[in-house]
């Protein structure tokens, strides 16, 4: 099946899709990003993922000239042409176009992209064994430098930084600790912590992306019937933890089972993370917007 790409109306075939080099998110990471999922034939939390992008484009200044209506409907309408199945999407939106950090000296009219192709985090088998992880040096950037809820293309550098660490390590991924050293997050996900049954995650104080995933996981945990708790976490907290597992759009849900090459709890997916795995892939098969 065809991966297309639309910018600013136009639709062709990913391969061919090009932008202005002026593009201010290709200058200076200015622009806002999306990921979001396709399973079958629908689109994944389609309006919690546009609802958190109209925040940040708000937030940001941006003069967007798409009303969120009519960029769902021109989603969706891409999914359509593309006839993919199970894919990712990802969408894009930056302040304008011109050389200059100030904004008053740019045409501020977003470039605006949608691209729906395909995209795998993980090798399958990773979700089967689950993730070995390192404690990155590399820290989550502070709140009052810029707001953590924002998925600004820009703010990705540090993250981008962590995974080289964790390749270089051999690490499946790396887990980033803020300034005063909490756990935050890792480069492309949240995490969880599983400790006598109960599920804790970091606060959204502590420097994370609030994830899409991340909250419908904890809506799953909550309607099975588990105590969820999102709270202040330390490196002890996840030595000390009977079980883990990471949650994002790419990454849906997958364990963790060591820090730092030391074991969480049996060093195995533990059974209230794959139950959770479970509930988790019946919900995306059966909800979503269709296309």
């Amino acid at each position: 099946m065809p991966k297309l790409v639309w910018l600013n109306g136009h639709v062709m075939p990913l391969e061919s899709a090009v932008t202005t080099v002026a593009d201010h998110a290709h200058l200076y990471g200015d622009g806002l990003f999306e990921g979001i999922r396709i399973y079958n034939n629908r689109v994944w939390k389609l309006d919690e993922h546009l609802e958190r992008l109209y925040h940040g484009i708000r937030f940001l200044g941006f003069e967007m000239n798409i009303s969120q209506g009519d960029l769902r409907a021109t989603l969706l309408d891409v999914c359509k042409q593309a006839q993919i199945s199970d894919g990712y999407i990802r969408l894009n939106v930056s302040r304008g176009t011109g050389l200059g950090l100030d904004p008053k000296g740019i045409d501020r009219t977003p470039n605006v992209m949608i691209m729906v192709s395909t995209l795998a985090l993980y090798p399958p088998e990773a979700y089967e064994i689950g993730l070995s992880v390192i404690t990155s040096s590399i820290r989550v950037m502070a709140a009052d430098s810029l707001d953590p809820r924002l998925k600004c293309i820009g703010r990705y550098g540090a993250n981008i930084l962590a995974k080289q660490e964790a390749n270089r390590l051999g690490a499946g991924e790396a887990l980033m600790l803020n300034a005063q050293g909490q756990i935050a997050e890792c480069t492309g996900d949240n995490i969880f912590l599983i400790t006598k049954g109960v599920i804790r995650t970091p606060h959204p104080s502590c420097g994370i992306l609030r994830g899409v995933t991340r909250d419908t996981v904890i809506e799953i945990a909550k309607d099975a019937g588990y105590v969820v708790e999102e709270t202040f976490l330390s490196l002890f907290d996840v030595f000390s933890a009977d079980e883990a597992f990471l949650t994002g759009t790419a990454a849906e849900v997958i364990p963790m089972i060591s820090l730092d090459t030391k074991k969480i709890g049996c060093g195995t997916p533990g059974p209230v993370t794959q139950d959770l795995i479970s509930r988790f892939k019946k919900l995306t098969v059966s909800t979503g917007t269709d296309f």
